[in-house]
């Protein structure tokens, strides 16, 4: 028990790192963490872990606060009508099997890492200034933030990764920006997927603060690493190991023959892509990877 404590926590350490340096990720780390590390069934998992990085995104967002990169309205719209889908699909979830739910995990995993795997831009949106200065679409963002609050109280995933896009495309702002105002939409609606579950599960306290601790330490780590790791290498690496855990579960969780299937479909789709990607030349997505940086440098 304490050799399985002592690799959660070391474990933990990354989900920090990935918010503090990305502005995403967490959860996509946490619940696989809680469930085959720790043993929590799914629903503790997925429920431990909203605790876990909304309060670390609370500790992140403030570094980015006192940078100016957090649009607080803007935020705060986006966030509220996240936590009114958030708590909802903390009710749901509390009622849906647990191998559906790390179904519907581990396929919002795949689809995270294709996000991280392609790349955004690092441009403002057409039309705004970068500031976030244009006309705010409120019911566009209300719309989309209960679209993005429901999935995450769901599954408890789908946090930066959803929200970032959303808060460039919608609300207009700068990538800079999107990404520290994610981290208070991130917190908000953790919480209120939190507070969901919390009436249909019961919680291992110690071991959630302990992780908690873990991570948020992590996250100071991830704010140091800024600037000196290129986000573009780093992010697209994630992607990979993305990707192979949302195989992974896959494999663990759906029933024979389909988990063997999905194994190895899945894991020629991998290897496939990291030979597309680095080997061959005349792959799009190799070739779309070599103008990455010009696009990036105009």
């Amino acid at each position: 028990m304490t050799v399985t404590l002592i690799v959660t926590l070391a474990l933990s350490v990354l989900i920090g790192v990935s918010l503090g340096l990305l502005g995403g990720g967490g959860s996509i780390l946490t619940v696989p963490i809680l469930t085959y590390v720790a043993g929590l069934p799914a629903k503790e998992a997925i429920a431990a872990s909203l605790f876990v990085v909304g309060t670390t995104s609370v500790v992140s967002v403030i570094s980015h606060a006192r940078k100016g990169r957090v649009k607080w309205r803007t935020g705060l719209v986006f966030g509220g009508a996240s936590m009114a889908g958030a708590f909802g699909g903390g009710l749901l979830g509390g009622h849906v099997p647990g191998t559906i739910l790390m179904i519907a995990f581990a396929l919002m995993m795949v689809a995270t890492a294709a996000a991280m795997i392609r790349g955004r831009k690092k441009s403002a949106a057409p039309g705004e200034d970068g500031d976030g200065a244009r006309k705010l679409p409120v019911v566009k963002v209300i719309l989309e933030g209960l679209v993005v609050g429901l999935v995450t109280g769901l599954v408890g995933a789908g946090g930066g990764f959803l929200v970032v896009p959303a808060l460039v495309l919608l609300g207009g702002l700068s990538m800079p920006a999107a990404v520290g105002t994610s981290l208070v939409v991130i917190a908000m609606k953790s919480f209120a997927g939190l507070g969901g579950y919390l009436t249909s599960v019961q919680l291992d306290w110690g071991l959630v603060a302990g992780v908690t601790v873990a991570a948020i330490l992590g996250s100071l780590v991830g704010a140091r690493l800024t600037g000196i790791i290129p986000e573009a290498a780093l992010r697209e690496g994630f992607g990979f190991f993305v990707l192979a855990m949302g195989v992974f579960v896959l494999v663990q969780e759906l029933p024979s023959p389909a988990g063997p299937i999905v194994g190895v479909v899945g894991g020629a789709a991998v290897a496939a892509v990291l030979l597309c990607r680095y080997v061959v030349r005349s792959c799009p997505m190799h070739r779309a990877r070599q103008r990455t940086p010009v696009l990036e440098s105009v």
